[in-house]
C-alpha cells in the first residue's frame, strides 16, 4: 500500500507519526512524508516567475529536517519511507502529489479547530477528504494549535 502521509510543522506532528505508525503493518506500506510551504501570496506578479516566493527561502531546510527526521522515525520502525517538500497550496499540493505518486491513500491530522478560525482559514483535511481520488485517514488531535 503507498500512502502519503501529510504533515505540518506543529506540536502535534509526533501524534500523527505515531498514530500512523500503530495503525499500518510495515511490511505492506510504503510511505512518502510531505510537508507543503505554502507562500503568503498565491498570485505572483507578472513579472517574477512561476512559484517564486522569496519569504519560504528559510524555511526550506527546517521542512527537510521535519520530514527527514519523520522518515527515520518511520524507517526505524521498518516502514519503506521518502520524502518531499513542495511550495504551493497545501491542499492543491497533497492532492496533486498523492495523484502523481499513485497513492493509495492520504493521511493528514486534524487540529479540531472551529467556528470563525475554520471558515476563515479553510480545513486542510476537509477538502483532501473531499477532494482526493484515493482513500483519506484524518488522525484527529487537540484543538488549539
Amino acid at each position: 500500500m503507498k500512502v502519503l502521509l501529510g504533515i505540518d510543522d506543529s506540536k502535534y506532528a509526533e501524534d500523527i507519526v505515531r498514530a500512523f505508525a500503530s495503525q499500518f503493518r510495515p511490511e505492506n506500506t510504503e510511505v512518502l512524508v510531505l510537508h507543503v510551504l505554502q507562500p503568503l501570496g498565491l498570485m505572483a506578479p507578472p513579472e517574477m516567475a512561476i512559484g517564486y516566493a522569496p519569504e519560504l527561502v528559510d524555511l526550506k531546510q527546517p521542512a527537510h529536517d521535519l520530514v527527514e527526521r519523520v522518515a527515520a522515525q518511520l524507517r526505524n520502525a521498518q516502514f519503506k519511507a521518502t520524502t518531499a517538500v513542495e511550495a504551493g497550496d497545501v491542499r492543491e499540493c497533497i492532492l496533486d502529489s498523492a495523484a502523481e505518486w499513485h497513492a493509495d491513500l492520504i493521511v493528514v491530522g486534524s487540529h479540531g479547530v472551529r467556528g470563525i478560525q475554520r471558515f476563515l482559514l479553510g480545513s486542510v483535511a476537509e477538502f483532501v477528504a473531499r477532494h482526493a481520488k484515493c482513500s483519506v485517514q484524518i488522525i484527529r488531535t487537540p484543538a488549539g494549535n
